[in-house]
């Protein structure tokens, strides 16, 4: 038995083999493991120093944008329209972004949670290191939850920043416009080519036309930060360079009065300097809020304003294409005078109406104007008449002197999306309806209806051209130095009959039975032209329910300018549904009062600025100008011909 026992151990040279193979394994394992350690080491500092350097150095180093602000607008005089305020905006440093932590983050900060998904996946195809604008105009409970979350989410970056900050009411919103961040859409346009993803651009009327002149250039600050993204230490700055300020042509006197005259009215009002193109005012009406859009705009926001059947978002000053009504019948009356068809002792008798081309076209009395010549049709706007002498000058030639006042194009000015309208012409009903046109459509036209259509800048530059004789100037919302002013359309006129015109339009605001005499101003010549512009026949409105039938009222309009010598203003008010051009007088005549009381007010001014400057009553001579650069002569005290009692001569020159 025990022999046997013995025999079941197993030999000693085999224990010693197995132990011999465990030692053998665990040495190859050290030196594998210790000479890819080895290789590591000889690939971080032999090798690659430089890069791995680098790489470390960017786990601790951040760069942080510093965020230029926006030039300011400011307006004629210099008075700041828009400006920039003291925010913060909160970032995402991608590079250190968690995916599960955007849930926790869009909760805390009541953002949307997969619209952050979705702006999230807009930015893979970027680089890394650019950061997401999460949010604007951070609240206090923004800031605090950043501020107690910042060791659970590095990837918070809150930075200063400089939001715009409009007028408040909407007042000149359509002028200005907004800006926002710039979409997918925008990125792919020309003029957007040198702007990245989550750039903030002007969107709408001067903050996207001059974009370029107005956006700075940011700039950079560079951080050490711990391995909670905490700030350490600041290595280097690269400031920020603000963008340009831009100064308009507008009035803010002026506009503020416009703004006050179309309140609670829907409509536009367009006032132009005729000698040079300037823009005084522009307000369309209902109007938007633009601070709403200097962030990312609420859905909530977005939609009352989408939805609103007024449609707030169009521009009317550039943009609302209407029939002019009876604005247009001085461009007819120059029409019919230029080519000889009429002189300005024409008779048409009116009884209610006239009969043409076998149809019965109303006049708007009645009961008739009777018989009128040129000056009192156009004071009293009789239909008739004009219906008659349109139809006898031909529809092309209306067409001519309507293209050469500017209907039918856009004007130019500094904006963007203008429309055209149009103008009706054989050629043009032939290249757009393939057929002919009748002579029966002409008399509409000659009072401003039919397929005629206009916005109320081309009104105002049709009126401020008339007004200067035949010179039309290019209607523009920024400065302009000589050299960059815009050379005029010109036509001569006889002058005979462009009198007979602006005589009719002074008689329309300043003769007994004038259909503007609303908007007389006692010691100014105030020159003008009533208009009603139907939107649908009266025969469609009998039929039609009573609250559509609010909605389809007439346009009215007016149109006036000052004084009639040697104008200065031209200024147009579109009163929508509010049916006759009268009740758009007041509006104008508002404006112009604003123009001439600001001026009476400058001119006394000045008179104190030089009798504070002279003090003693001066003698007669020539005295240099107070904007003289050049020092006056001491007073030598009285000269023997005063002292005497003569007439004192001249002065020397100093």
């Amino acid at each position: 038995n025990h022999e046997t026992h013995l025999s079941d151990k197993p030999p000693l040279h085999d224990d010693t083999r197995f132990v011999a193979g465990k030692i053998a394994v665990f040495q190859y394992a050290t030196v594998g493991i210790f000479l890819f350690l080895i290789s590591g080491f000889w690939r971080l500092q032999v090798q690659n120093p430089e890069f791995y350097g680098v790489r470390a150095q960017q786990n601790s180093i951040k760069s942080v944008p510093i965020l230029a602000p926006r030039g300011r607008i400011l307006d004629r005089d210099g008075r700041v329209i828009v400006d920039n305020h003291s925010s913060f905006t909160l970032l995402l440093a991608r590079e250190s972004l968690k995916e599960e932590h955007l849930r926790p983050i869009a909760q805390g900060l009541d953002l949307d949670y997969n619209d952050l998904q979705a702006r999230v996946r807009r930015f893979r195809s970027r680089p890394r290191y650019e950061p997401i604008a999460l949010k604007q105009e951070m609240t206090p409970a923004d800031l605090a939850f950043v501020d107690s979350h910042h060791d659970f989410f590095p990837e918070l970056v809150v930075i200063s920043a400089q939001p715009r900050l409009y007028p408040e009411n909407g007042m000149l919103a359509h002028v200005i416009g907004y800006t926002g961040e710039i979409s997918e859409e925008e990125l792919d346009l020309p003029e957007f080519a040198r702007y990245e993803p989550g750039a903030v651009v002007g969107k709408f009327g001067i903050e996207r036309q001059y974009n370029d002149w107005l956006t700075g250039v940011d700039g950079q600050r560079q951080v050490v930060v711990d391995n909670r993204g905490q700030v350490r230490q600041v290595l280097a700055t690269k400031p920020a360079i603000a963008g340009k300020d831009l100064q308009i042509t507008i009035d803010l006197d002026l506009q503020a009065v416009a703004e006050l005259a179309m309140d609670g009215r829907n409509g536009a009002v367009v006032a132009l300097d005729p000698r040079t193109g300037d823009v005084l005012a522009m307000v369309s009406r209902p109007a938007f809020d633009p601070n709403k859009f200097a962030v990312r705009i609420k859905t909530k926001d977005w939609k009352e304003i989408r939805d609103n059947p007024d449609n707030p978002m169009l521009n009317r000053a550039i943009q609302a294409q209407q029939a002019p009504g009876s604005t247009f019948k001085p461009i007819v009356a120059l029409a019919a005078l230029e080519t000889g068809t009429i002189d300005n002792k024409f008779p048409v008798h009116c009884s209610g109406g006239v009969t043409l081309y076998g149809h019965y076209y109303h006049c708007w009395v009645k009961t008739g104007h009777g018989t009128v010549t040129l000056h009192n049709a156009l004071v009293h706007s009789c239909d008739s008449y004009f219906f008659t002498i349109g139809s006898k000058a031909g529809i092309d030639n209306l067409a001519f002197y309507a293209d050469l006042g500017g209907f039918g194009q856009k004007t130019g000015i500094d904006l963007p999306n203008e429309a055209a309208g149009t103008v009706p012409s054989e050629q043009w009903k032939l290249r757009n309806f393939r057929t002919k046109w009748y002579a029966g459509e002409t008399p509409s036209v000659a009072v401003g209806q039919g397929a005629l259509t206009v916005t109320p800048l081309q009104l105002a530059r049709a009126y401020a051209g008339i007004s200067m004789g035949g010179k039309w100037r290019k209607p523009h919302l920024t400065r302009k130095t000589p050299e960059q002013t815009d050379k005029p359309v010109e036509w001569s006129f006889t002058p005979d009959n462009w009198k007979d015109v602006i005589d009719g339009m002074y008689g329309v605001v300043n003769e007994g039975g004038g259909t503007g005499v609303r908007a007389q101003l006692p010691h100014i010549e105030v020159c003008g032209k009533t208009g009603s512009a139907q939107l649908a026949s009266n025969d469609f409105l009998k039929g039609t329910a009573a609250g559509h039938a609010q909605n389809m009222k007439d346009n009215a309009w007016f149109v006036g300018f000052a004084p009639r010598p040697a104008p200065e203003i031209v200024v147009v008010a579109l009163f929508e549904h509010g049916e006759h051009g009268q009740l758009a007088a007041p509006i104008v005549r508002d404006v112009l009062k604003a123009y001439f009381d600001k001026k009476d007010r400058l001119s006394a001014l000045r008179q104190q600025q030089v009798a504070a400057a002279f003090p003693r009553p001066l003698a007669p001579g020539p005295w240099p100008l107070a904007s003289d650069p050049r020092p006056l002569a001491p007073d030598p005290g009285p000269r023997p011909a005063e002292a005497a009692g003569t007439p004192p001569g001249p002065r020397p020159p100093n």
